[in-house]
């Protein structure tokens, strides 16, 4: 027995590479799902979507780029289903450079699944500059920030925007955000100012910055990284038939991790038995 430990404290770093590999490449390969609780703060979120009327109108603001798609894509896609699926309006901007290639292609693929119309049901407006002073502007008049849509229609022509100008105007404004300009600066900026209706996805390295908000009543929900996104995949998808799912990356991507950590934990453990077990063979 002391032999194997010795040789577990000598073993090739590169059989603990290997391992980790197959950790993260077989939860890939192999479907199942872990088990795994939903936070109050997405529970939230969603219930409050769930209270939706038809017809009434949300802005997202989706501002993040490839380095945080993993995180927050899974949210975005999940959100404009969930929306759509309760026949809410969506009109939709960014104030990230990098987004519009990124979110426009799923947010036209979504509507057309549920057989929404551009114009009425829906909207994407585009990237605006100016960061703070953008959201100041949207807090003012959204027409004004946006004279023209993607498309270059009119904004104040499209029907989706009757009776709709300033953000106060709309029943809820989601802010998926991987940082600066993002939630953050929403909530600094227009959020207390007008009392509006606020959730957030963000990245998990910037959740805890805005638990705050949440707990202050600022924020309605938030949706904290890929745990986040896979609570609620979880539960957006929970009355859907599995066979009638969409692939759910999250909720994939949680498994991953869970996996991932629990072969660090074990190395962890191991190690340190056999690091203490040892010593004490030597000593004797």
């Amino acid at each position: 027995m002391l032999d194997l430990l010795i040789r577990f404290q000598n073993m090739d770093r590169r059989w603990v590479f290997l391992g980790m590999a197959l950790a993260i490449v077989l939860p890939m390969l192999v479907p199942f799902s872990l088990p795994f609780k939903v936070d109050q703060r997405v529970q939230d979120l969603y219930d409050r979507v769930e209270a939706l009327e038809a017809g009434d109108t949300v802005y997202i603001s989706a501002d993040f780029d490839p380095g945080s798609r993993p995180e927050l894509e899974p949210f975005f896609r999940t959100h404009l289903h969930h929306l759509f699926r309760q026949d809410v309006r969506v009109v939709m901007g960014t104030l990230w450079a990098t987004a519009p290639p990124l979110v426009k292609p799923i947010l036209e693929d979504i509507a057309q699944e549920y057989g929404k119309e551009y114009g009425k049901d829906w909207t994407f407006l585009g990237y605006v500059e100016g960061k703070e002073l953008a959201i100041k502007s949207l807090g003012q008049s959204v027409r004004k920030t946006y004279p023209l849509d993607d498309r270059g229609n009119k904004t104040a022509d499209l029907a989706v925007m009757a009776g709709l100008d300033a953000m106060r105007d709309f029943d809820i404004l989601t802010s998926v955000s991987a940082g600066f300009p993002g939630t953050q600066a929403f909530v600094l900026q227009i959020q207390g100012q007008y009392n509006l209706e606020m959730a957030s996805a963000c990245t998990a390295v910037s959740a805890p910055d805005y638990i705050p908000y949440y707990q202050s009543g600022q924020l309605f929900g938030l949706s904290g990284g890929m745990p986040g996104s896979a609570q609620y995949e979880k539960l957006v998808y929970a009355s859907v038939p599995p066979e009638k799912r969409p692939r759910l990356p999250a909720t994939s991507g949680m498994n991953v991790l869970s996996i991932g950590h629990l072969y660090i934990i074990i190395l962890l453990l191991l190690g340190n038995l056999a690091f203490f077990l040892t010593r004490g063979g030597e000593e004797n």
